[in-house]
């Protein structure tokens, strides 16, 4: 389907064998633990000289370096030997194939994310290896949308620390030469009260936001409802992420829907031009696929995204596809279908 999803065949840089590695634990949603250990020899082997490596994997002797471990020597040795790791070979035949059958049409046109997250609050990357990844996967733009400052618990960004990233947003952008976009972005809480969880000034500074509720979440049916309703009606507000806040399965278990009026929140959707996520996370599949025909009846647009916390959760979009396509939604009324003028054009709260 795209580069990165074809099998690397030998002879392999070390760098990419161990790439290609996380990224296939991470879509598969592998244990955080192993994922670690082949992210963090990345980050060793671009300290080292090639030729460092080279006589360490020959000599026997990568393990002495910190961040090297049995597993990730045993790549990098059979890299170096021009050899397709063992271990990689293993994984490209049992999880390198398609994540799910479906919404085939609808991936290969996407062109863009409005829901990922870095290590600068719970993500499990840095910017730039979220963004490399992305531009592997073919697209062509992303939203980098950190979580907010109530939600400690996934070391929400202060404004100072979000206007400190915005900085280097613009740095990764100057580096990419226009060949790809990195938009500015959050994923603000919706405070009980329906507020946003960031200043205006500090959102007014943002291409585009995501809001999503992460508190009360069982909040009765009517203040719910109200709640959601004004937050959608925001007009610095874009995209309301995974609606409903269930858990279908996963290492955190399940967690029942949020209760609201979904045609009223769905309805101020329309009416002010918001669009309503489909959250492609195996674990939340929020909205069910009831909410998503409900808000196609009513008009809504709709925003494909990964929600991802680590680069090969990226690709986690195919589930998100195959429901879209699978309920009817058409490819123009998905925002992550656009290029990145028109996605602009659209989520500025001035048109």
């Amino acid at each position: 389907m795209v580069a990165l999803l074809e099998p690397l065949q030998a002879p392999v840089d070390p760098i990419d064998a161990l790439r290609r590695i996380a990224f296939l634990l991470e879509r598969t949603r592998a244990g955080t633990y192993r994922v670690e250990a082949f992210r963090k020899a990345v980050g060793t082997l671009r300290r080292l000289d090639d030729d460092e490596v080279r006589e360490r994997a020959e000599a026997g002797t990568l393990q002495e370096i910190d961040g090297i471990g049995k597993s990730t020597s045993g790549v990098v040795a059979e890299a170096v030997a021009g050899e397709l790791p063992s271990y990689l070979a293993s994984l490209q035949e049992k999880s390198g194939g398609p994540l799910v059958e479906g919404g085939e049409g609808m991936y290969a046109a996407l062109r863009g994310d409005c829901h990922l997250h870095s290590d600068w609050s719970d993500g499990g990357s840095p910017i730039d290896e979220m963004v490399l990844t992305g531009v592997e996967l073919g697209h062509d733009w992303m939203v980098l949308t950190d979580h907010s400052p109530s939600l400690r618990v996934a070391n929400g960004l202060s404004g100072e620390r979000l206007r400190t990233q915005l900085k280097i947003v613009d740095g990764v952008n100057r580096s990419l030469g226009g060949q790809f976009t990195l938009l500015k972005g959050i994923e603000v809480d919706i405070l009980d009260d329906g507020s946003l969880d960031q200043t205006d000034d500090m959102l007014g500074r943002l291409d585009l936001v995501t809001a999503s509720v992460h508190s009360k979440l069982r909040m009765n049916r009517a203040p719910m409802t109200t709640r959601m309703v004004a937050a959608v009606s925001n007009p610095r507000v874009n995209v309301l992420g995974h609606c409903t806040g269930r858990l279908v399965t996963g290492s955190r278990g399940t967690r029942p829907e949020s209760e609201f009026d979904a045609r009223a929140v769905f309805e101020a959707c329309a009416e002010h031009d918001t669009a309503v996520e489909i959250n492609s996370r195996p674990e939340r599949c929020d909205p069910p696929d009831g909410l998503v025909s409900l808000a196609l009846e009513i008009g809504c647009l709709f925003s494909i995204d990964s929600d991802a916390h680590a680069p090969g959760q990226l690709d986690m979009k195919a589930y998100g596809c195959e429901r879209a396509e699978r309920l009817g939604v058409p490819a123009d009324r998905v925002v992550t279908t656009w290029d990145v003028d028109r996605l602009r054009a659209w989520a500025s709260p001035s048109t």
